[in-house]
């Protein structure tokens, strides 16, 4: 399951460039997402028109949808990816749209291979079957979740896929998808895996946004096993950045790494959260079962993405603070 080689004897349609505002259209899916609504905003105020496909499931951040809605170049389709029957007019698809908590995953999968297999399926045939002088760049979001844990040293674009869970299992799947109907019908598409993503506004499910709404409400932080597991963590204005940068630089059918460089136990980060907020460390945090297929840490390796000119430019140091201060789990109630 490692990388394919892409080469093809066709010509890929010239690269887009997002930053002059010159009025793209845009086709993003997830557009109500963590990430999502942050590149959906980016692209506006750069002057791009945005179709945004959501579905509009649990986790739909409601103040989003009021702003966007105000926009002149913004629209919104109301509908699940993997149903979808009709791909409008557009010159580049960015997919976000995911299911993504592993816990979820976990419980009950079923939703995870209808939207994050078949649904990548669904988008890819709806680009398949147009014209080849119409069909839009498609830019996949995948996940650092896709190679596995990573114990002696960071993973590469090349490496070999080894998901351990069913969310990271059909993340991978949607990876293969994408591989696949580029080298099969020569269409223009990246893969871009990011590490874990943190910022403002962020659905109260994952660990830095739950553990500030319990810490807020007088209610410990809860860790799997004993929190000592690791992850890398990246802020989702420079996630935007990296997709931007794929869009505009990027070499068709490549996959790009775009990996953070703050490397923090789970453990540290609820210490950190219970610091800011003010709880003592005794209260703030309890310990529940080891998740099912638990990774003990992820690493990647994103010297690819660095060759385009990206880099992360902001600290989790001198970001959590104002993240904790405008965490508001209401905008999702």
């Amino acid at each position: 399951m490692s990388e394919p080689d892409f080469a093809h004897n066709h010509v890929i349609a010239e690269r887009l460039n997002l930053a002059n505002g010159s009025g793209r259209i845009i086709l993003v899916t997830g557009g109500f997402g963590f990430i999502g609504k942050h590149f959906i905003r980016r692209c506006l105020e750069a002057g791009h028109h945005i179709i945004n496909v959501d579905r509009v499931n649990y986790a739909a951040d409601r103040l989003v949808r009021a702003e966007f809605a105000k926009h002149p170049n913004y629209r919104v389709q109301e509908q699940d990816i993997a149903a979808l029957d009709h791909l409008s007019e557009c010159d580049v698809i960015v997919n976000f749209a995911a299911e993504s908590h592993v816990d979820n995953s976990i419980s009950d999968n079923t939703k995870f291979c209808l939207s994050n297999i078949l649904g990548v399926q669904r988008l890819l045939e709806l680009v398949r079957v147009k014209q080849p002088a119409d069909r839009p760049r498609f830019i996949h979001i995948s996940t650092d979740e896709v190679y596995g844990e990573a114990l002696d040293g960071p993973h590469h674009e090349t490496s070999i896929l080894r998901p351990s869970n069913p969310y990271s299992a059909t993340k991978a799947a949607a990876d293969m998808l994408v591989m696949s109907w580029a080298r099969t019908y020569h269409l223009d598409c990246n893969i871009v895996r990011p590490t874990n993503n943190y910022g403002p506004h962020q659905y109260p499910e994952k660990l830095i946004p739950k553990s500030c709404a319990r810490l807020k409400r007088g209610r410990p932080a809860l860790l799997h096993g004993n929190g000592s597991y690791v992850r890398c963590w990246l802020h989702v204005e420079d996630t935007v950045d990296a997709v931007l940068t794929v869009i505009e630089k990027g070499a068709a059918n490549t996959i790009y790494n775009a990996g953070g460089v703050d490397y923090l136990q789970n453990i540290e980060i609820v210490r950190r959260l219970a610091q800011i907020i003010g709880v003592p460390e005794t209260k703030a945090f309890g310990f529940t079962e080891d998740r099912l297929g638990q990774d003990r840490r992820y690493s990647i390796d994103s010297a690819r993405l660095n060759a385009l000119g990206w880099r992360p430019k902001r600290s989790f140091d001198k970001e959590i603070e104002s993240i904790v201060e405008q965490s508001e789990f209401q905008r999702f109630l």
